[in-house]
């Protein structure tokens, strides 16, 4: 593959490498990337900024290294993210990230985030309903519609959504600054981010879900750039490498300016249930009944972003590993099982999403960052084995404590949360996996030395011979 060369020989233009920055920031940023910081500024409070630098770890920094992951590892999706761990190993991974942020909890928070903020303040509750139904078919239809050709994703992404919506997001922010609706940092805080402002922060990116989704959006942004003549994977890692750090850079500004707006709102209201009802009532606030329908736009531009991006990404990557099912069929059935979940409403998508992501996120992030370093160990297997593996308990576990009471609360949930307590440092900020992770990394390093000399006193054996 190094052998091929670019079509395009020319560097791209500065305004090519917008265009793929343009991609990256549609592809990451959805509606759960605007309620979520809002909502941890308003837990938060006056601890705004520690609770701002957890979250931005996860939110952005994680997502970076998952696009520098690609691009080091010069991969073309999750699953090659995964494949030094055997070709079994990497395809479970890929479907456990797609089913993911796919058709089981992210691609139907996409619909449901707009419906509920956006839409549904605006009707009746006996509607409300028939109302997502609807919302929800013309919404993965429109997503359909622009994934059906995947030349048409760079399109409708970079070049037309985008610019508008970040004019639209900006115009938010630029209410808030001039008239705030108090100071941020003498709002009360609540008691979880008394003391555990940075951990309640870095968990709470999680539910951005980006860390995940960078790893699966691998093959749109590879195929983007590829369009663009880079077909050879050094150039083509370069590119995705600068353009991530552009886009990524741009989200974590966005989100200093949420998590602020989020802050300065308890100013006039008390804590809301969730960040789509704080950002509700900041646009009521600012614009009052006209709010409602600039909520609504904003919210479905980025959400119907994401979701391009996710059907997109989910039927590439499976049409790839099972090439008897088309592209276009994978990308029908994605659509229409997301339809399916988005109906089960917003709540119940998020109440089960989190065990999951509890359980992911801890692989995906030393996968991440074994991709990052790889070349200090030339991507031994035995390296990421140790290290996957020493996660994965600790990762299985949190998963069980995360679930909704009828498992948390069960006679096996609460030993497991005994357990963790009692012999798990970190347990009880969510982090549980992370000396199980460096120890294996450690071992797995030593073996990967230990190996390495015996093969190098091994040749020089033979030569002396």
């Amino acid at each position: 593959m190094e052998n091929v060369k670019d079509l395009n020989h020319k560097p791209l233009s500065v305004k090519q490498y917008a265009i793929v920055s343009s991609l990256l920031f549609g592809l990451f940023f959805g509606a759960g990337n605007l309620i979520f910081p809002v909502h941890l500024g308003q837990l938060s409070g006056a601890h705004w900024v520690v609770a701002m630098l957890g979250f931005l770890c996860t939110a952005v920094a994680l997502p970076l290294l998952s696009v520098l992951a690609i691009s080091v590892t010069r991969s073309k999706g999750v699953y090659d993210i995964g494949r030094p761990l055997g070709p079994a190993f990497a395809l479970g991974f890929m479907i456990l990230i797609h089913a993911t942020i796919g058709p089981l909890f992210g691609t139907p928070r996409t619909a449901t985030v707009s419906f509920t903020v956006g839409v549904q303040p605006l009707l009746p509750k006996n509607a409300v309903h028939l109302g997502l139904l609807v919302f929800s078919g013309l919404f993965f239809l429109a997503a359909f519609l622009c994934s059906y050709k995947q030349s048409n994703i760079m399109t409708s992404i970079g070049k037309l959504l985008n610019p508008l919506f970040l004019v639209l997001l900006f115009a938010t922010f630029l209410l808030g600054f001039l008239s705030p609706m108090g100071h941020a940092a003498s709002q009360t805080v609540t008691s979880a981010y008394v003391n555990g402002s940075f951990f309640n922060g870095f968990l709470q990116g999680y539910n951005t879900m980006d860390a995940l989704s960078g790893l699966a959006f691998g093959v749109t942004v590879v195929t983007a750039v590829n369009e663009m003549g880079k077909t050879n994977p050094i150039s083509n890692s370069k590119v995705t490498a600068k353009a991530g750090v552009f886009a990524v850079g741009t989200i974590g500004l966005i989100y200093v300016g949420l998590v602020w707006l989020g802050a300065t709102s308890l100013g006039k209201f008390n804590v809301s249930p969730d960040g789509g009802v704080a950002f509700n009532q900041i646009m009521n606030y600012y614009l009052g009944g006209v709010g409602h329908a600039f909520l609504a736009t904003l919210l479905t531009l980025a959400c119907i972003t994401t979701a391009i991006g996710l059907v997109g990404a989910f039927a590439q990557d499976f049409h790839k590993h099972f090439p008897k099912v088309s592209y276009k069929v994978w990308l029908g059935l994605m659509c229409l099982a997301s339809f399916l979940t988005a109906n089960f409403g917003l709540d119940q998508i998020i109440a089960w999403s989190t065990p999951m992501l509890m359980f992911l996120y801890p692989f995906a992030m030393v996968l991440i960052l074994l991709s990052v370093t790889s070349p200090l160990f030339h991507r031994d297997p035995v390296v990421y084995a140790w290290t996957v593996v020493c996660t994965a308990v600790p990762a299985f576990l949190e998963m069980i404590s995360s679930f909704p009471p009828v498992v948390s609360q069960s006679g096996f949930g609460k030993a497991v949360t005994t357990f963790q307590s009692n012999y798990l440092p970190f347990a009880s900020a969510g982090m549980d996996w992370v000396v199980p992770a460096l120890v294996g990394a450690i071992l797995g390093v030593t073996f990967h030395l230990v190996l390495k000399a015996k093969r190098n006193g091994a040749v020089e054996s033979e030569k002396e011979d």
